[in-house]
Order: structure tokens, then sequence, then C-alpha cells
């Protein structure tokens, strides 16, 4: 019976450590996201999606000249990203001020803000049409 306390201790010490890392991992992420003056409006999305949004939109954000947003081009960007990565039917809005009102597939809605530009991503369910 020793064998098996073993193995169940090795095996709970493993999962625990994996447990700590991701918390390490997801306290990072939350840091960087202060950092750079992220702040969730509404939401219905899973935390790893956010990130992969947040981290997205800052890195095209970044990559443009300071003080000149293209709005257009980070919407089709993180777009684009979305549907290679989680399938068809997201769509973007990017902007300084705009009203909007929307039906998303459930848990794809992120509204967002970073600094001074407002960002929603979502999702809407794609149906076949039938001839």
């Amino acid at each position: 019976m020793e064998g098996a306390e073993l193995e169940l201790e090795r095996r709970s010490n493993f999962l625990k450590g994996l447990i700590q890392k991701k918390k390490s991992i997801e306290q990072q992420e939350e840091k960087h996201h202060l950092n750079n003056n992220i702040n969730v409006r509404a939401c219905d999305m899973p935390i790893p999606l956010q990130n992969r949004a947040f981290s997205f939109a800052c890195k095209i954000l970044h990559s443009m000249p300071p003080n000149k947003l293209d709005s257009k081009y980070l919407a089709l960007a993180l777009k684009k990203e979305f549907d290679s990565s989680y399938g068809p039917a997201w769509h973007c809005i990017v902007g300084t001020s705009f009203g909007s009102y929307v039906t998303h597939s459930l848990g794809g809605f992120l509204y967002f803000s970073i600094d001074k530009v407002y960002i929603l991503l979502f999702k809407t369910a794609v149906e076949p049409l039938d001839h």
C-alpha cells in the first residue's frame, strides 16, 4: 500500500505545481494589463480569450505611430485573429467614441478599453443558408 500512497502524493504535488504555475501566469498577465491601462467594461468571454484579445490589441496599438490610431486596421486585425483562431463570425468595432447594441453568441462578447481606445469584440452564430 505504501507504493500507492507515494504515487498519490507525487501526483498531488504535481497538480499543486501546475495550479501554482497557472496562478502565477494569470497574475503576471493581470499586472501586464494594468500597466497597459486595460479596463474591461463588459464581458461574457472566457479569460484565456480575453487575454488573447488584450495582448493582440496591445501589440497592434504599440506597432502604430504615436497618436495615430488606425481604428479600421486594429478592428480588421482583431477580427481576423479571432476568426482564424476560434472560428468564423467575429466582429470588431474600434474607436474613441461609439455606441452599439449587438446580439452575440454565448461566451463571445468583450468590450474593453486600452487608454482612450475602446474595443468591442463579439461573435455571432453562423447559420447555413437553406436553398
